[in-house]
């Protein structure tokens, strides 16, 4: 049984009949740059989230970029973050000109822990920017509290998460500015890429749209050096069909991961821990094991998909290695060497979870329990 990661020809197949009809439009209106899809997408995200302004851009890297100059974060100014996340969020940050400051993560839910963020404050320091890990929010209200305190912005990376929440509120309507990525694979993910900054600041929106733009308001115009970011009008068409679905999706995804508990109930691995303070939605289901090299090449040899999020914390890439060589985050380090993702997609079936469990505990020498009572 082969079992990819995210099965995207299924989800296509399951859409088709609306995604078609919605491209078609799009591609017969003749306006393919900055639409009526992109400017309705935007509307629609907006009220979804809860939040005044939405503007789509090239890429979720755009959008953490261009959060990030518009909070007036640059050169010589610092921006505390987590080690343990896609490079993208991090080089986001040094894109900028300012420099990156990793504090370590929760060992639990891999999140950037708060605990840790105040001992790094430093008058440089401009900025906090937390990922939602995996689909689940992070703990916001003391983050919150040590922005206002210290006058710090607060830019949430919401590439994995969105359609969660945080205390009954969506992620990205909490600080500053939310990013969003719509990479394929993402919660809600276009057929190539996008992205999206979302808050409810005029100012920042304002300035986010004119950096977007070559830094120009007013045609052939140049306030500032900007780039050109903008949101494809057919991506914007795709993801205003997927958008209705998101939160059938995410309910299916929170169901798998319930099977998944289940189905891998009783075997020696970590399984995800959420916290209570939100909806987790499952961008991944990623365990943790110092047997996950076994467990993965078990899972191969099964043609089943698996993926580590994330190898090397980003304090150990090579790009940063030796500026960060003094730098030690232990439980980012230790996570980095245990988790594996497993697949993952609302339409993954309960065989599929029972195949995938039937590996791993194989990859552990142990025969799988069965018939365990269902976990929420």
């Amino acid at each position: 049984m082969s079992i990819p990661m995210v099965d995207l020809n299924a989800e296509y197949a399951l859409l088709e009949p609306e995604l078609l009809p919605a491209v078609k439009t799009a591609l017969a209106s003749g306006q393919y740059v900055q639409g009526p899809n992109v400017r309705a997408f935007e509307q629609e995200v907006a009220r979804y989230l809860g939040v005044r302004h939405a503007i789509g851009v090239a890429s979720g890297t755009d959008a953490l970029m261009l959060a990030l100059r518009a909070a007036g974060v640059g050169p010589g100014d610092e921006v505390i973050t987590t080690p343990f996340s896609f490079i993208a969020t991090a080089s986001a940050i040094a894109m900028t000109g300012a420099r990156p400051v990793f504090v370590d993560i929760d060992p639990l839910t891999f999140n950037l822990d708060p605990a840790n963020v105040e001992a790094a404050i430093t008058p440089r320091t401009r900025a906090v920017l937390p990922v939602h890990l995996y689909g689940q929010a992070v703990d916001l209200e003391p983050l919150l509290a040590i922005c206002a305190c210290h006058g710090l912005r607060l830019i949430e990376d919401c590439a994995q998460a969105m359609g969660a929440d945080y205390k009954g509120r969506k992620v990205g309507a909490w600080g500053h500015a939310g990013c969003l990525s719509f990479d394929p694979s993402q919660t809600l993910g276009a057929f190539g890429d996008g992205g999206m900054v979302v808050t409810d600041d005029d100012a920042l929106a304002a300035r986010v749209r004119m950096l977007a733009n070559h830094g120009s308001v007013i045609r052939d115009h140049h306030e500032a050096l900007g780039c050109n970011s903008r949101l494809d009008e057919l991506q914007a068409a795709v993801l205003r069909v997927k958008l209705l679905h998101l939160d059938e999706f995410n309910r299916r995804r929170r169901e798998n991961a319930r099977r998944y508990r289940e189905a891998l109930a009783g075997l020696a691995v970590q399984l995800p821990v959420e916290t209570g303070l939100g909806t987790h939605v499952y961008h991944h289901f990623t365990i943790a094991s110092d047997e996950r090299e076994r467990i993965r090449a078990t899972l191969a040899r099964q043609g089943i998909a698996s993926a580590v999020h994330y190898p090397l914390p980003l304090h150990r890439q090579p790009l940063w290695h030796d500026a960060y060589a003094d730098v030690h985050l232990p439980h980012a380090e230790r996570a980095a060497q245990r988790v594996l993702s497993l697949p993952m997609s609302p339409l993954l079936k309960p065989e599929q979870i029972d195949a995938v469990a039937d590996a791993i505990a194989a990859a552990l020498g142990v025969r799988r329990r069965t018939g365990t009572p269902s976990m929420s």
